[in-house]
């Protein structure tokens, strides 16, 4: 992982070097899309470390939910989260040789099949967050009826669901993604809208049902499991309220700035200087969700607990019977040489 951290690190920096010889007045006229020394290192080395632990963590989860625990509702929320954060985060790569080589080179199909993915992992997640969401509060306030109602078969119809309503919005963002090049000839892989009409409904319709709309019925479920829990004297821990907030916190921190340069870019003139220094880290934190969901949703449960720490525990007693192993053969080594030594003498 250092290994392969430091060697982006260095690509990008030799791509800095490169660049700015290729272009004596560099520092005078930079080209678009430009990739500059600490942007490009701070995305590259971040999006990796982002890759490892959401391609890690989710595949924990998907190994964890899919085959070690009991099938359950819960645990296909968790197993559907975390394919959709698998696939986003295996793709991240692709996203970080473009910014190192300021070039797209993967072709018009990977450039909307990539696009497509991060919208469809965008769509699923917030879909699924939404679902556990209200399964939760229906949970809280009516027990009785989702112990008989919630059903393995329900949950996997209404996973399936949200899947193709978060394919059908996804796919307006493919439709318009195309390859163009700009001035010095570099092919980049972006939207190619035919008006400004075309470019406002898009955006605005990601930011209503991809953000506003979900994130409303986050935050009245979670007021309303909170009340219930205030409610019940029985409840005298305050751990599912830090959750709750903590949750709460983590999908505004990850989304809401994303969302918000995504306004922006309808009038990009007006916000232009703020808008291209602050692009990196907004993209960044939406990409960072997809690694961070294992940790705030899956191991919170009970289960998944149990199961990692059984995985851990197999692990350390295997690393230690390895080394209990070597150290008896040590043992015999040295005292047969001992044995020999003494023959000898």
């Amino acid at each position: 992982f250092i290994l392969l951290t430091m060697s982006v690190s260095w690509v990008c920096y030799s791509n800095f070097i490169m660049t700015a010889a290729e272009y004596p007045d560099f520092k005078n006229q930079i080209p678009p899309r430009m990739c500059k020394n600490v942007p490009c290192i701070f995305y590259s080395v971040v999006n990796v470390i982002i890759f490892t632990l959401g391609v890690a963590g989710n595949g924990l989860v998907i190994w964890i939910a899919g085959f070690k625990v009991k099938k359950s509702v819960n645990a296909i929320w968790y197993l559907s989260l975390a394919v959709s954060d698998f696939l986003f985060s295996s793709t991240l790569p692709l996203g970080i040789v473009e910014v190192v080589k300021n070039e797209w080179i993967f072709g018009l199909f990977m450039c909307k099949f990539i696009y497509f993915n991060m919208y469809l992992n965008w769509f699923s997640s917030i879909f699924l967050l939404v679902i556990i969401s209200v399964d939760r509060c229906v949970v809280v306030m009516f027990p009785v009826w989702a112990q008989n109602k919630r059903t393995v078969r329900k949950a996997s119809v209404i996973v399936m669901l949200a899947w193709i309503i978060s394919a059908a919005l996804s796919l307006p963002t493919a439709f318009y993604l195309d390859v163009k090049y700009d001035h010095n000839l570099r092919s980049i892989c972006d939207r190619n809208y035919k008006s400004n009409q075309e470019k406002t409904v898009d955006v605005l319709c990601k930011f209503i049902f991809g953000f506003v709309i979900p994130y409303l019925i986050i935050i009245i479920c979670y007021v309303v499991i909170i009340r219930k829990l205030k409610s019940n004297q029985m409840t005298k821990s305050k751990k599912p309220f830090k959750i709750m907030t903590v949750l709460i916190v983590t999908f505004l921190i990850c989304w809401l700035p994303y969302n918000t340069f995504a306004l922006m870019e309808l009038d990009i003139e007006k916000y232009k200087s703020f808008y291209l220094s602050g692009l990196t880290v907004v993209v960044v934190l939406a990409n960072a969700n997809s690694c961070l969901n294992p940790f705030l949703y899956a191991f919170m449960g009970k289960d998944f607990k149990n199961q990692c720490y059984a995985l851990l525990s197999k692990i350390e007693n295997a690393i230690a019977e390895e080394e209990d192993q070597y150290k008896a053969r040590g043992t015999v080594l040295t005292t047969s040489g001992e044995n020999k030594l003494s023959t000898t003498v």
